[in-house]
């Protein structure tokens, strides 16, 4: 894909014939279809693995699903605080988060087995995973009538309060520009601080319910068993009776 990258202008992107934008346009609309194609295609399966999970296990471990595109104004940004050259073919290569997509659960626990279900999928491949909170990079193929295109689409897996925390922590940082004041930063650290308490006592408390769950589970088990027993004697005991 050659050709520099269309100009961004808020409302959208500025292109002019003599400059050979209309080409440009053309790519940039192609290359963010892809990127849109992707979206949907993973959001498709992430979709179908939760509805399975829920069918198998009575459980949903995903409460939602966002997704959303990177807007030209920041793909230029991002290129430019990069280093590199702002251009349609450096913008495929060098950005991993164009295509976007956020899962977030209730439980900690829970985004571990979700990662490795995505990843097991035969058809997607995990270029890189970042801990905290949990990124994974990969590439999904988009199929076009021209052929397969593998696309990449950067996937974020969080608890409710790690979102939380993140959103606020995108927000300072958005606003001051990644130089906030200290004291903000040790505000920050300390609300980070409280939601891994959050995550751990939330954890806890499915455990014990999980745990209440199943002790009546038990107690039900035992007594369906005892009414069969008792059913059995009372069938046996009338075949002994008068003929």
């Amino acid at each position: 894909m050659d050709g520099t990258f269309p100009a961004a202008k808020k409302g959208g992107v500025s292109m002019t014939k003599e400059s050979g934008g209309f080409d440009q346009i053309d790519q940039w609309k192609s290359t963010m279809f892809l990127y849109s194609s992707a979206l949907k295609s993973i959001n498709t399966k992430i979709e179908i693995l939760n509805n399975e999970f829920i069918q198998l296990y009575n459980y949903n471990p995903i409460e939602h699903i966002t997704s959303r595109l990177k807007t030209p104004e920041s793909i230029v940004k991002k290129l430019k605080n990069d280093g590199c050259e702002v251009s349609i073919d450096n913008m495929v290569e060098h950005l991993n988060d164009i295509a976007g997509i956020r899962i977030i659960c209730s439980f900690m626990s829970d985004i571990y087995p979700i990662a490795d279900m995505i990843a097991r999928q035969a058809d997607i491949t995990v270029l890189h995973v970042k801990d905290y909170s949990y990124h994974m990079v990969v590439t999904i193929p988009v199929y076009l009538s021209e052929g397969k295109r593998d696309t990449k689409v950067e996937i974020q897996i969080r608890t409710i309060a790690m979102d939380f925390w993140a959103s606020l922590e995108h927000k300072i940082a958005y606003k001051f520009e990644g130089k906030a004041p200290d004291y903000l930063e040790r505000e920050l650290k300390s609300c980070a601080d409280m939601v891994d308490m959050l995550d751990m006592k939330m954890f806890s408390l499915n455990q014990a319910i999980m745990a209440v769950e199943e002790e009546e589970r038990r107690v039900e088990e035992e007594k369906r068993r005892e009414r069969e027993k008792a059913e059995k004697r009372q069938e046996e005991l009338a075949g002994n009776g008068p003929t």
